[in-house]
C-alpha cells in the first residue's frame, strides 16, 4: 500500500473516531452515526489496498 493512501485512510479513520466521540459527547446521534460510516469506509479502504498489495507480490 502506498503511503500516502495509507495515511488518507488513516486519517478518514481517525475524522471518523473523532466525530463519533463528539457526537456520543453532545447526545448527537446523527454526527455518531456519521463518524462510525466515515470509520467503516476508512477502513474498508485500507482493506482493499492490503488486498490488492496482496495480489501483487
Amino acid at each position: 500500500m502506498s503511503a500516502g493512501k495509507k495515511a488518507r485512510n488513516a486519517a478518514q479513520t481517525a475524522k471518523g473516531k473523532a466525530k463519533e466521540e463528539t457526537g456520543k459527547a453532545v447526545g448527537n446521534e446523527s454526527l455518531e452515526m456519521k463518524g462510525r460510516a466515515e470509520q467503516i469506509k476508512g477502513d474498508a479502504k485500507q482493506a482493499g489496498q492490503k488486498a490488492k498489495d496482496a495480489t501483487k507480490h
